[in-house]
């Protein structure tokens, strides 16, 4: 914290003295910031250097398309230097340091881009993205679903007006994966399409990973020691068309159809062996695992018609979608060397097929009331149906279980989101009602829920911004955390539950802004809390430990954000994005009984990503990144993960006219084979260590060429259908 401190510090100061202190206008500030000038005037060269990161009332900009390093990074890398956005080493993304968010493309729900986006993302070439927004006011129509912020991507337009214009990359590393991406677009009068394509290959040797640790029962005082070995070499494959038809300048119809595919073949084999509290040993086995059939595929489809008035910019927006996923999974175990087990059976199989089908429908009108007020209100319905079926076949013995389930949940809801706008300051306030009902097996329940939402900026110079939030979202439980259905092996039982309800999470943020010639700087203190969140409930009976979910959570997080881009000189940038924070979690008393309940546990963490980039002569470019996990993260009572750390490098040249070809040749942690994480349970019905490793070490060649020059771009309705508030188990996109 306070190597943090004394850089932005630094950075600051030196900003400060380097720029000039004769008073300026904001529009002649917005100008020498965000445009990027070079112009020759009796012989003198003006410059001055555009700014990558814009700040409006609702959001925060990213410029991809002049940041050099798009040309050959995935669109997961550039990630990493959006600010609000961390990456962690498993390429998990979280915005504003939470999971509640969602990720439109062109400012729609994209049915790839939901909790399979990290797969996604490292497959999509940076060099298609025109800016990375990140909503951090999405209106009191997102509210109740669960969206604290949006992750909005859009893709490019460029060239003139009628023809082709696209992209392709690819690239290739020494741990044998391949990624390779296409973007095409193109324009006939009033009819504007695109389509993207992106494959990315998983190989055995990438998905090497290792796994050893043990564990201590409390009661009991048995001892476990346990290793494995898996690979999970696949592939993936997403696809999405866009379509826009402007019937005249009033009436638009806008559609997209997108899918997502994945495809496994785990393979792995693990030891395990018990010992009492002497050291005597007990028992122990090994086991040979693997997944003969894992398919996930996710489909969806839209339509939005959008009629503009007379009025300036009032409009009536009518969106349908339609979303499916399917995912088949096939789970095969053998056991061998079996030494005194406690069970019977010589191996298990595990089938489970689970279907989630989504109709909504959805109906906006945005009306200007006078200048600078402006009223949006909508409603919306959504009929949402999840499946499963479970088998577990126990070999050696006539033992086989079944479970099917089905759960349906219906929402209607209506919203109202007034703003007001001036020069200087901006103001958004909304109310959302939800009525939701939801039934299962055994279960039937409605909901009544009303979600405030509001947001002040204040723009003090031209420089400086200044913005209170404060946010209500709420979580509804998915078909994984609510099925019945008993998973088995010989010391793990797992099911969900039925009688989970929707939590609740609120948050308040303060969100300061500066952007210089040379710097720019972001902090955002926040402070969140909730009551009865879902949460995973450990226990043990025994030598086997079950796992469930409940409403049991109460967490309370104060965290800071920051990031800092700063120029000292022409050809040198340095770069940090960091979220830090101070996490507590305590256990409801629902789940008396056990050594869980009453439990509590608070930490400190945090997340930093920085980098230095160098231009060099030849046109090259040199960049040179560390990121890692600081102090110990939590997500419950029960334990911590330690900190981390990770580097990387790069070289980039573009070749060709308007820099059409760009190579890249960088390393990822050229120092250590393998990266690992250590995670830690403390308390509870059981201790543990776990550790587990996976291949690191890899040199690429990146290779990405656009052509065309179409300057078009797919025009859809500005509000259409977004539906995320669903926490364990698939859904659209899952």
């Amino acid at each position: 914290m306070k190597l943090l401190t004394f850089v932005l510090g630094l950075a600051g100061l030196t900003a400060w003295a380097q720029e000039p202190r004769e008073p300026m206008d904001s529009l002649q500030e917005a100008r020498l910031d965000s445009i990027e000038m070079e112009a020759e005037m009796k012989g003198v060269a003006v410059t001055a250097q555009r700014a990558l990161v814009r700040n409006e009332a609702d959001r925060i900009t990213y410029d991809a398309e002049h940041d050099e390093d798009s040309r050959t990074l995935s669109v997961l890398d550039l990630l990493r230097k959006v600010p609000f956005v961390t990456v962690d080493g498993d390429d998990n993304i979280l915005v504003k340091g939470s999971s509640a968010f969602r990720i439109y493309k062109n400012g729609h729900m994209d049915p790839t881009l939901s909790k399979n986006a990290k797969d996604i993302l490292r497959t999509m070439p940076a060099s298609m993205v025109r800016r990375i927004e990140v909503i951090t006011s999405p209106g009191a129509k997102e509210d109740a679903e669960g969206v604290e912020a949006i992750l909005n991507i859009v893709l490019k337009d460029s060239g003139g007006m009628e023809g082709v214009t696209g992209s392709l990359s690819a690239n290739f590393n020494t741990l044998l994966h391949p990624n390779a991406g296409a973007y095409l677009m193109t324009q006939a009068g009033r009819l504007t399409a695109s389509a993207n394509y992106g494959y990315g290959g998983m190989s055995k040797r990438e998905t090497e990973g290792r796994y050893d640790g043990w564990m201590d029962y409390a009661a009991t005082g048995n001892h476990v020691e346990s290793d494995s070995r898996q690979r999970t070499p696949g592939s993936v494959h997403y696809a999405n068309v866009d379509v826009s038809l402007e019937l005249d300048t009033l009436n638009l119809i806008s559609a997209s159809l997108g899918g997502y595919f994945q495809k496994l073949n785990v393979q792995g084999e693990s030891r395990w062996a018990m010992s009492d509290a002497t050291g005597a040993p007990l028992y122990s086995y090994r086991s040979h695992f693997w997944m003969p059939d894992y398919m996930h595929h996710s489909w969806q489809g839209r339509a939005d018609y959008e009629r503009r008035t007379r009025r300036r910019d009032e409009r009536w927006t009518l969106s349908y979608m339609l979303a499916l996923t399917r995912q088949h999974i096939d789970d095969e175990t053998l056991y061998s060397e079996l030494s005194d087990v406690p069970f019977t059976y010589t191996g298990l199989m595990t089938r489970s097929r689970e279907h989630f089908t989504e109709h909504t429908w959805q109906l906006d009108w945005l009306r200007p009331l006078s200048r600078g007020h402006q009223l949006e209100t909508g409603g919306k319905y959504i009929y949402r149906l999840n499946h499963s079926n479970d088998t577990q076949e126990f070999y050696g013995t006539s033992d086989t279980t079944h479970t099917a389930f089905r759960h349906r949940t219906q929402v209607a809801a209506l919203y109202s989101d007034y703003t007001y706008r001036s020069e200087h300051l901006s103001l958004r306030a909304g109310l959302r009602y939800e009525y939701s009902h939801m039934s299962g097996r055994g279960v039937h329940r409605c909901l009544h829920d009303l979600v405030p939402r509001a947001v002040l900026h204040w723009q003090m110079t031209g420089r400086q911004s200044l913005k209170a939030e404060y946010v209500t979202t709420m979580r509804r439980p998915g078909i994984e955390y609510l099925n019945p259905a008993v998973e088995r092996s010989p010391f793990q039982v797992q099911q969900g539950n039925p009688a989970l309800r929707s939590s609740r999470q609120q948050s308040l943020y303060l969100i300061y802004m500066y952007m210089g010639r040379r710097l720019t700087l972001n902090l955002a203190p926040a402070v969140k809390w909730s009551r009865d969140g879902i949460g995973t409930v450990l226990t043990a009976q025994g030598n086997v430990h079950h796992q469930t979910y409940g409403n049991v959570i109460n967490h309370r997080r104060l965290q800071l954000e920051g990031y800092l881009q700063w120029k000292p000189w022409e050809k040198t940038t340095f770069m940090l994005n960091a979220n830090l924070g101070h996490d507590r979690y305590a256990n409801g008393r629902e789940t008396t009984g056990n050594a869980t309940s009453g439990l509590r546990l608070s930490r400190f963490s945090g997340f930093v990503y920085a980098y230095v980039q160098q231009k060099m002569w030849w046109r090259l470019q040199l960049t040179v990144a560390g990121y890692g996990q600081v102090g110990h993260a939590i997500a419950g009572v029960y334990g911590y993960d330690d900190p981390w750390w990770a580097g990387s490098m790069s070289l980039q040249r573009s070749f060709l006219r308007d820099d059409r070809l760009t190579v890249r040749l960088s390393a990822n942690l050229p120092f250590s084979a393998y990266k690992g994480y250590t995670n830690h349970v403390i308390q509870g019905d059981y201790t543990r260590r776990s550790h587990q490793q996976s291949r690191s070490r890899s040199f690429m060649l990146s290779l990405s060429y656009r052509f065309g020059n179409l300057k078009a771009t797919v025009r859809k309705a500005e509000t259409s259908i977004e539906n995320d508030d669903l926490v364990g188990g698939i859904a659209k996109g899952q």
